[in-house]
Formats: C-alpha cells, structure tokens, sequence
C-alpha cells in the first residue's frame, strides 16, 4: 500500500481544481490544507459541506 503524505495529497486536488475539475476532502486536515491553498492561490471556489466531507468546485470562468 503506497502511503501519500497529507500535504502532497492536497497539492495534487489542488492542481485538479485548476484544472477545472471537482475535488473531495475526507477529513478536516485535509480540507484545512486544500482552504488553505485555495486561499494563498485566490482561486474562485465553491466549497460545499456534507457529513462525509468537504467538495471544492471551481467556478466557470466567463
């Protein structure tokens, strides 16, 4: 089993939000290091909270 640290994890969601894509935190660490990110890098996202976790969707660029 390949273990990923937390840090490199939220590094890769983050590029998949760049990219336009959707991405799933499981766990408040998680989501902490992707707003966290999300925040230094001034991305538009849309975060959305769910029992299970947290989606970061970025929005439509016009």
């Amino acid at each position: 089993m390949k273990i990923m640290s937390r840090s490199k994890l939220a590094k890769e969601k983050i590029r998949n939000i760049e990219a336009g894509f959707s991405a799933f935190a499981e766990t408040e660490e998680l989501t902490a290091l992707i707003r966290k990110e999300i925040s230094e890098l001034n991305l538009d996202v849309i975060e959305e909270e769910t029992e299970f976790g947290s989606w970061f969707i970025p929005k439509k660029r016009a």
